[in-house]
């Protein structure tokens, strides 16, 4: 076996990000603006958002962003807004986003397991909304290691939080995998000392993801072969 634990990024790595969350921010749009298609118009630039296509644009921060990042985007937009409450109402809308699995992650992550491997999940989402999402697909039991970039370690490019999985689970850094599906995540665990292998079902393309990690797959099922190579 080619490593002792994996580390996985949530959105657009163990869900798929387009179909997961771009619905999902087109209604939390019209929701923001209450029918002032205007408005409607201003906060989905401040987010690169396209309306007309319903998607995320590649160079959106939210993206690999932070809930705060995305609380910020849309009060750049709302004169007068307050940062904290968005962030509060963002956070809550986004633990009940429709999930889609990018494979099926119970016997996905049973195999892994399996393999006598340590499981942890490090999002630049809340820990809130991670866990939530986790327990609505059915695994959240299932990872020994659940952070967000407000559980205390800090955020994704910093590798401090990557560390932190690797300190708790008695691992050495070089023999664990961060699996992701942006610029972020391969850099911190590049940053961290750690492999890294990188996913499509993001909105990144394999050639910007290429250069910073030692294996890009369409998706998280390849990894199963891949780990004990």
């Amino acid at each position: 076996m080619r490593v002792d634990g994996l580390l996985f990024d949530k959105d657009g790595t163990l869900f798929d990000f387009g179909a997961t969350w771009n619905s999902w921010a087109g209604g939390m749009i019209r929701d923001f603006a209450n029918g002032d298609d205007a408005l409607a118009e201003r906060i989905a630039r401040a987010m690169d958002f396209d309306l007309g296509t319903g998607a995320f644009l590649p160079q959106s921060i939210i993206i690999a962003g932070t809930n705060r990042d995305a609380a910020e985007a849309v009060a750049s937009a709302l004169p007068g807004a307050d940062v904290a409450a968005l962030e509060e109402r963002l956070m809550r809308a986004a633990a009940t986003a429709p999930l889609v699995e990018a494979v099926p992650l119970g016997a996905f992550l049973d195999d892994l397991a399996g393999f006598g491997m340590r499981l942890g999940v490090m999002t630049n989402d809340t820990e809130y909304a991670a866990r939530a999402h986790l327990g609505e697909a059915g695994v959240v039991e299932k990872f020994d290691f659940v952070a967000g970039f407000d559980s205390g370690f800090g955020a994704k490019p910093d590798p401090s939080p990557l560390l932190a999985f690797a300190d708790q689970m008695s691992l050495d850094p070089a023999r664990v995998v961060m699996v992701g599906d942006s610029t972020h995540d391969l850099v911190a665990g590049r940053r961290a000392g750690m492999q890294t292998v990188a996913v499509l079902t993001g909105v990144a393309l394999e050639d910007e993801l290429a250069p910073y990690a030692d294996a890009v797959f369409p998706d998280i099922g390849h990894l199963t072969a891949w780990v004990q190579g």
